[in-house]
Formats: C-alpha cells, sequence, structure tokens
C-alpha cells in the first residue's frame, strides 16, 4: 500500500517494493521480488465518521500484504470536516479524483444536512448498485438454506427521486419515474456478471400493474437479453420472488430490478443470512458505450460511534468491499482471497466479539493477512 495526497505518478515511476524476509532470506509469501514490476492502482480513500479511521487501518494493513501496489488518494468526507469546509470545493475534489482514478473506498459517513453518499451519487451519476449477498459460515439464521445472490439494482428513479406533496387535508401524491438509459445499463452489468458467472438472469418487477413505468424497465432488460442468447433469461412478479427466494433460494444467483425493489430485496437477502451489517456494495457509472467508467465500493453499516476507537468494530464488510474492488480491477484472484480468508477466518471462530468472538480489530487484521497469504501461496498476482 502507498499512501498519496496528490495525483500519482505513472507505473514506471513507482519502485517496486520488497516484503518481510523469511528465514531463508526469501520474500515472504505472496510478495513480488524487487527484480518484478509489481502492478498499480490508483484508488480514492473517501474518509468518514466514527469507525471509518480502524476499517482504514485495517484495509491499509490488508493492502501492505498484497503483491500489488494499492496508491490511496484519501478525500476526508467526515462530518468535522464537511462542517468547517467549503462543502462545494469538498465534494468537488471528491468527484475530480474519482473522476481522475476512477475507483474509489468509501466508509461509513454521517448524514448531517445531506448525505454524502447521495451527493456522490449524483454528482459521478452512479446509476447502478450491485450487492452480493451469500452465506456467512457460522452466523446464526434462522434460514438454513445456502444463499449466494448478485443483487443488481438501478441506483435512480423509482419511489426515491420524489418526496411527494399533499393534495388538500387527506391525500398525497408522489412520482415514480423510470428511465431508459439506467434500466439499460443495470441490465448490462446483470447480464455481464451472469454471463461470467455461468448462471442466468432473473429480472424482476411489477410490470403487469406498473404497465408503464416497470413496462419500461423491462422493456430495457429484453433489449440488453437479446444481446446475450447464451445467458438465461426469466422475469418473475417481484411478490412472487420474495416468496420464491425464501422457498427455492438455489434457483436465484443474478436477479436486476429497479431501484425501490433492490433496497427491499437487498435488506431481505440479508436478514435471510442473519447479518445486515457484513455485507459491501459498488456503485458504478457507465461511458456512452456501455462500459463501466467510474466505480465506488463501501461497506453495508453505519459510524457506530459508540465504538469508535475501542479496536472492537467488524472490518470484515470494509475487507469484502476491499475484494470486490481487486476483482473489479482485474485482480480477481486476490479478491478471491481475501474474501474466502476473511469467510473462513469467522468460519473457524477467528472472529470479532459482536460474532462471539474474543478477537479485537486489529487482531482479527492480522488473522485475514495471515490466512490470505496462505491462500495465496503458489498462486499468481492476477
Amino acid at each position: 500500500m502507498v499512501a498519496a495526497s496528490a495525483p500519482a505518478a505513472t507505473l514506471s515511476d513507482a519502485a517496486p517494493r520488497r516484503g518481510p524476509a523469511t528465514g531463508d532470506g526469501a520474500p515472504s509469501l505472496g510478495y513480488i521480488p524487487q527484480t518484478m514490476s509489481r502492478p498499480r492502482y490508483d484508488v480514492v480513500e473517501v474518509l468518514g465518521d466514527g469507525i471509518s479511521s480502524e476499517l482504514s487501518t485495517a484495509v491499509h494493513r490488508v493492502a501492505d500484504a498484497l503483491p500489488v501496489d494499492l496508491v490511496f488518494h484519501p478525500v476526508d468526507l467526515s462530518r468535522a470536516s464537511r462542517e468547517k469546509g467549503d462543502l462545494d470545493a469538498l465534494y468537488g475534489e471528491a468527484e475530480t479524483r474519482i473522476r481522475l482514478h476512477r475507483n474509489a473506498l468509501k466508509y461509513p459517513t454521517e448524514t448531517f444536512r445531506e448525505s454524502p453518499n447521495q451527493v456522490l451519487r449524483e454528482r459521478l451519476r452512479f446509476s447502478v448498485i450491485h450487492r452480493p449477498v451469500a452465506t456467512i459460515p457460522s452466523i446464526p439464521t434462522h434460514f438454513t438454506q445456502p444463499l449466494d445472490l448478485h443483487i443488481v439494482r438501478v441506483a435512480t428513479g423509482g419511489t426515491y427521486e420524489d418526496a411527494g406533496r399533499t393534495i388538500g387535508l387527506d391525500a398525497a401524491v408522489s412520482i415514480r419515474v423510470i428511465e431508459r438509459r439506467p434500466s439499460t445499463e443495470a441490465a448490462w452489468f446483470a447480464f455481464r456478471l451472469a454471463n461470467q458467472l455461468g448462471c442466468g438472469v432473473v429480472s424482476t418487477s411489477k410490470w403487469t400493474i406498473q404497465r408503464a413505468a416497470d413496462g419500461l424497465f423491462e422493456e430495457s432488460v429484453d433489449g440488453v437479453a437479446r444481446r446475450y442468447p447464451g445467458v438465461r433469461h426469466r422475469r418473475e412478479l417481484f411478490d412472487a420472488l420474495l416468496a420464491r427466494l425464501v422457498m427455492v433460494p438455489d434457483q436465484y444467483r443474478v436477479i436486476v430490478t429497479p431501484n425501490e425493489y433492490g433496497d427491499f430485496l437487498s435488506d431481505l437477502a440479508c436478514g435471510l443470512i442473519g447479518s445486515l451489517g457484513l455485507g459491501d456494495s459498488a456503485a458504478y457509472s457507465f461511458t456512452k458505450d456501455g462500459e463501466i467508467d467510474c466505480a465506488l465500493f463501501d461497506p453495508a453499516g453505519g459510524t457506530a460511534p459508540d465504538i469508535a476507537g475501542k479496536d472492537v468494530c467488524n472490518p470484515s464488510a470494509a475487507l469484502f468491499a476491499m475484494s470486490t474492488l481487486l476483482t473489479h480491477v482485474g485482480q480477481t484472484a486476490l479478491g478471491a482471497a481475501l474474501k474466502r480468508a476473511t469467510l473462513d477466518a469467522i468460519g473457524g471462530g477467528e472472529r470479532t466479539r459482536d460474532l462471539g468472538g474474543t478477537l479485537g480489530t486489529r487482531a482479527f487484521t492480522e488473522v485475514i493477512v495471515r490466512r490470505m497469504l496462505a491462500l495465496l501461496e503458489g498462486a499468481p498476482a492476477t
């Protein structure tokens, strides 16, 4: 890991570093020797509130153990920074850096007067949210079947764009908007993901009732589906899908859906695996050609000010977000190893206190690093 506060130098300017030596003088597991070029990735690190600094420390510790260079460019969006600074300039800096480096890792921020998540989403035109949800070993849950789900959600429109207005004393109305472009971008992402995973796509809405709005969403998905003849696609009504997901979860892998449906579905899926706070998500914007432009990865959960600075927070969700980032930049083996190491640690009883374990944040992070490096033994860097 390399910290940076200014635009990064080119790859040729980055001197490869050597990891700690083992007893025989060779570089420790997971490192690339100094004579070899280490891949370099620039990541904007959006700092926040509460446990944000401890999550950042955990991420940096893992980054230090990777056989690639992650160059972090910090932007402070904590409440203190937002209160004392020029908000427009602060968000402008964040937007500029993310557009420059195209990848960002964000920690929880306090919503005070404005939501940093919403501001960044609007400024960077994030149109798609990807929420992976999978069974976590040894997490208590009433749902006993395994779940391995990817929820792809349109990040704009739906019922969330309009707060509504009252009509007289006894009525109220709000406008629900579905747009073709973000619906198509969500479908692009879903079908590409399904193609990589070797599975099908289920699109879900209430198109039989919301014929115009949800009908436009499904029409957009159908258009993309025709470009992926090798990927199975079916529609399901949203209420029926909720029931079937509980009854036959193995029939679902990638689901694409409008904004509010995706919000509801994500919480249901996280409830099924027994935790709302152990997941991660990613937000994406797209070029006119349908390619991913900018990506922002963040852990689920809030700022948890009551435990901040006490070395007790669970960094798993932040490490899952880091795993997704690594996969996105092409370091699939590293992303998979980090996620597997985290899941194996939890399943093996090496856990933080919120999951019934005894480890603090720093000790748990060291466990993850040890397990990740063991998994990477003999594996290529990419």
